[in-house]
């Protein structure tokens, strides 16, 4: 855990109580967490607008998807991984981790760990 705590991490998933999840674990890890955004819009600007070490980024959000997010990261150079229950990143993301839902904290911990050690 290390490498992850008082790391920023923008947190983007749009059901509340997963939300709320992810965010405890999160917590527990030692991060400050940016959001959570629940909309494509509001994740567009947390990325735009903020100092982030890393996201996790829910790829279905309430119909949107949430590349556009990424592509602001990706012109940011900050890393990123998907999240999802389907197992499938979107193409042309393949480089990004996955993590799959349910959210389990050893999963989280593990690609964070991944995406802070890149840099």
């Amino acid at each position: 855990m290390g490498a992850i705590a008082g790391k920023r991490v923008l947190l983007v998933e749009d059901e509340p109580i997963v939300a709320m999840a992810l965010e405890d674990m999160l917590d527990a890890l030692g991060c400050t967490v940016l959001g959570p955004a629940t909309r494509l819009a509001e994740g567009v600007a947390l990325a735009e607008g903020e100092p982030i070490d890393a996201a996790i980024l829910d790829i279905n959000l309430m119909g949107d998807t949430s590349t556009p997010i990424a592509d602001v990261l990706r012109l940011r150079d900050v890393p990123f991984a998907f999240a999802s229950g389907y197992g499938t990143v979107p193409e042309g993301y393949e480089e990004a981790p996955l993590i799959e839902k349910p959210y389990r904290e050893q999963d989280v911990a593990a690609v964070l760990e991944v995406l802070l050690s890149r840099g």
